[in-house]
Parts: structure tokens; sequence; C-alpha cells
């Protein structure tokens, strides 16, 4: 009955500004299963309004990590631009053991130092959960922009762990949201598994 009535109450809660926000986020998040370049302006207009109701409910960190979206989805835009030669898309690859150690080393980096700004300066209620999920899609969105597969386990983790971070903080269409960015991100990684196996035959 907790979960009912949260969810009623969220849906009666719900402004356009969440609506558009959901839309524009599952669009961005579709276009990358498929490999479309277009999973970058969509989500572009999906962060730039998290950034704001991030910061309407003290999620601080989710709030920095979308402004950090932003910059990313700019780089990665151009990055996914690029052709070869061959005029061939930049192809899907894998992380190799540096990239990995790095991809470590920025998670880790991220959550301390999140974790310490959000307790000691911040009014946040939730520093630790909020700081955990910001460093996984940290990490998250550096792998997409570099077309990296590893990029989806790290949206899979993150996005499990913040359905019932947003639905504590009162915004149940970005929880039910994640959900299916959950369901997306599993079938992302299959299908880029696929596309990746197929390109190293």
């Amino acid at each position: 009955m907790g979960i009912i009535n949260g969810l009623s109450e969220g849906i009666a809660n719900l402004s356009m500004l969440e609506v558009l926000g959901v839309l524009f986020g599952l669009l961005s998040v579709w276009f990358a299963k498929k490999e479309n370049i277009l999973v970058f302006p969509t989500g572009i207009v999906s962060v730039l309004i998290y950034v704001y109701l991030c910061f309407n409910t003290r999620l601080y960190a989710d709030m920095a990590i979308n402004a950090y979206y932003f910059i990313m989805s700019v780089y990665g835009w151009h990055y996914w631009s690029r052709k070869d030669s061959s005029r061939n898309e930049t192809p899907i690859t894998r992380n190799s053991k540096k990239e990995w150690f790095i991809s470590i080393v920025i998670l880790v980096i991220s959550f301390i130092v999140l974790s310490l700004v959000l307790v000691h300066f911040t009014d946040s209620d939730v520093p630790i959960i909020d700081a955990i999920t910001t460093s996984i899609f940290i990490v998250g969105m550096q792998l997409m922009a570099k077309k990296k597969i590893e990029n989806w386990l790290a949206w899979i983790v993150g996005d499990f762990i913040s359905i019932p971070l947003y639905f504590y903080k009162g915004l149940t269409l970005t929880s039910f949201q994640f959900i299916i960015f959950l369901i997306i991100a599993v079938l992302g990684y299959l299908s880029w598994n696929k596309s990746l196996k197929s390109s190293e035959k």
C-alpha cells in the first residue's frame, strides 16, 4: 500500500518539467541502445532539466553530474561523429586493462570527494547514496562518450540503486523512469555485445 500511495501521490504532484525530463531521458537511452548519435542532443535536453530538478530536491551530487553529463554529451557528440578515412563510424570497443584501472580510479576518487563535500558542505539527507550513484554515473558517461561497451555495466548498477533513491525523494515518475532505464541498459549491453562480437570476427 505504501508504494501504491506513494505512486499516486507522486503522479498527482508531477510537474510538466519532470515529464519532459523523463521523456527526453528515455529517448536518449533508447538512442544509445541503437548506437544512434541522437543519444546526445536528446540527452542534453534531459540533463538541463534535471540540473534544475535536482537542485530543488537537494540532490546536489546528481545536480552536478547532470552538468557533467552536459559537457560529456557535447564531447561524445563530437567523438561519435568522427569518421576514419574509409568513412566508417567510431566503433564499439572494450576497456583495456589500463582503461579499467582509469575507470576504477575515477570511481573511487569521485566517491571520496563527493562524500566529503555532501556530508560537510550541504544539507543533503542522503549524502552517501547520492555520492555512490553519482560516482558510478560519472564513469558510465565517460565510457559512453568513448563508445565503450562497459558503459552499460555502470548504468545497470547505477540505475538499480537510483530506483529507490528517487522514489524516496518524491520524484516518483523519475523513479519509474530508472526502472525503464535499467531494462534498456540490459538490452543495450546485449545489443552492443552482439554488435561488438560481430565486428571482432
